[in-house]
């Protein structure tokens, strides 16, 4: 049987053949990078929502629109043990050589450099970033470097947004898993972006991070929600859904009955990446002799389906978590309906609701659950219930 090329795309941040469902989130974008790209300041905006949802894509998606406007930017993905004090000294020197290439006013290039080279000296790990620099250019010892982390990101960003501006240009920093982000590291965020912003310096953050990240911008600073614009992601609308099935497809001349889309969207529940799976496991049955897929197909892979999410989406999540973590997210899935209440958690592990909070704090950093609402919490990984009733027979 003669194959087709298989134009589905499974994985963590890889783009879809088709990127559907987000085109108002993507117009809102290209907007915010008109204005960055003509040296006027525009609000930051933070892209939230849970695994799975093509927050990443997303990401990428406006990176490649930045390229194409020739706007400045660097990609940070913050990790679980990371440091965004760091690494964040490494992508403004490289947003700053990129700006010196055409730089008209070599007086505000010095002093860029020169905060950056205290802030590097003061943040940088492994000293990479001070060391690469002109010797020649002094540390603004004083200004960037206080170990005031707040202030001192602040100098960086100002300084970094008006060198942007003197050369009538912008620059975009993108920040992947932004909940990773230590509390005083975001806190420090948001205040340097609060400056940027009143300073109308044409620099912006597009961030994207888990549901919790909403609740802990406004915990660090009250005044979060007004400089960023919080942006939720979720599953697919049910047409967008379809297309995401059906316009990869249809480059090779394959077609969907309408029972078999409907089959899908309700087993993937229109999330993406269940989307690109089930199209991928499904594409197996595909020939350039059979290039229907009907519903009989659909019901031939769905053990496939199952299988590859099981050994892949959600092992690497469940093998992270230690005995007790599993022990609360199993009486999380024995709650019955989610979101599942602290209380009823504490009655299914048969303790006081103390006890449990700290593996509670624990999961919800890991990003394995976050607060669905007060006093209660879900799972960041769609259908991971399902997935633990499975493997623990529950």
């Amino acid at each position: 049987m003669r194959k087709l090329l298989n134009p589905y795309t499974p994985g963590a941040g890889v783009p879809p053949k088709y990127l559907a469902g987000r085109e108002d989130t993507i117009r809102e974008a290209e907007e915010a990078l008109f204005y960055i790209k003509n040296g006027d300041f525009y609000r930051s905006v933070v892209y939230y929502g849970l695994r799975g949802v093509g927050k990443t894509v997303l990401l990428n998606k406006i990176e490649d629109m930045a390229d194409e406007e020739d706007i400045r930017y660097e990609h940070l993905e913050i990790s679980e043990r990371g440091s965004f004090k760091s690494s964040v000294s490494l992508h403004v020197f490289k947003l700053i050589q990129q700006m010196s290439v055409k730089a008209k006013l070599k007086k505000h290039l010095s002093r860029s450099l020169s905060v950056l080279k205290a802030f590097s000296l003061k943040y940088s790990q492994d000293g990479e970033v001070s060391l690469s620099m002109d010797s020649e250019i002094d540390s603004a010892v004083g200004i960037s470097d206080t170990g005031n982390f707040e202030n001192d990101l602040t100098e960086l960003f100002v300084s970094l947004g008006t060198l942007a501006q003197k050369q009538e240009s912008g620059v975009a920093l993108f920040i992947d898993e932004i909940q990773y982000m230590k509390d005083d590291e975001f806190e420090a965020l948001i205040a340097a972006i609060h400056r940027v912003n009143q300073k109308a310096l044409p620099l912006i953050v597009f961030a994207a991070g888990l549901p919790k990240i909403a609740k802990i911008a406004g915990d660090v600073k009250s005044y979060a929600e007004r400089l960023f614009k919080f942006v939720a992601i979720g599953s697919l609308e049910k047409n967008a859904a379809r297309m995401a099935l059906e316009e990869p497809a249809m480059k090779w001349g394959v077609s969907y009955t309408s029972e078999a889309i409907e089959k899908i969207l309700q087993i993937t529940e229109c999330y993406p990446y269940f989307l690109q799976e089930y199209g991928n496991q499904v594409w197996a049955k595909v020939s350039v002799d059979h290039r229907v897929i009907d519903a009989t197909m659909v019901e031939d892979v769905y053990s496939n389906f199952e299988k590859s999410l099981d050994e892949s989406f959600f092992k690497v999540r469940h093998d992270r978590a230690t005995p007790r973590e599993l022990d609360f997210m199993i009486a999380m899935v024995k709650c019955g309906a989610l979101p599942c209440s602290t209380k009823a958690l504490a009655e299914q592990m048969q303790c006081p609701v103390s006890a449990i909070s700290p593996l509670r704090a624990q999961l919800i950093h890991k990003g394995f659950i976050y607060s669905a609402n007060r006093g209660e919490v879900d799972f960041t990984v769609p259908q991971f219930d399902k997935y633990l009733k499975r493997i623990h027979n529950l």
